[in-house]
């Protein structure tokens, strides 16, 4: 008895190289999933298949996103070195805020609370009433 082979028909993968060269420019910018699905031209469930198929994928789509960072880091790292005070007073604000930081916190306060009295809910109706009622004179 002879084994059949397992045929290699059906749909070609969307997943071509092609595609996910796509997928990591678009993750080297820092597009979400959805953002470079749609940049590559595949539905999400594909890169998840994909994922789950190729689990290193997952690992090396988290690295890409954090591209940009560390082009940002390293702008900022290049504008300190050539002594950029606009850069260095921006870094400063933001990692020594209690230090360097130009805004000041206000703490909100207790709200005033003024409880509705009796006299109040008469002066209101009686006002509404000389509204609606001009002529009345408020009675």
């Amino acid at each position: 008895m002879s084994r059949k082979k397992k045929s290699n028909a059906g749909r070609p993968s969307v997943m071509t190289p092609a595609v996910i060269g796509k997928l990591e420019y678009a993750f080297s910018m820092g597009c979400s999933d959805r953002e470079a699905c749609i940049f590559a031209g595949i539905n999400p469930t594909s890169l998840y298949d994909y994922q789950k198929k190729i689990p290193e994928f997952t690992q090396r789509k988290e690295d890409l996103k954090e591209t940009q960072v560390i082009k940002a880091r390293q702008a900022v790292a290049g504008a300190l070195a050539t002594g950029d005070a606009a850069t260095a007073r921006w870094l400063l604000e933001r990692k020594r805020k209690e230090e360097f930081c130009t805004k000041s916190i206000v703490e909100p306060t207790a709200p005033i609370i003024r409880y509705v009295t009796v006299e109040d809910t008469r002066a209101a109706n009686n006002h509404i009433d000389s509204v609606i009622n001009p002529n009345d004179g408020g009675n």
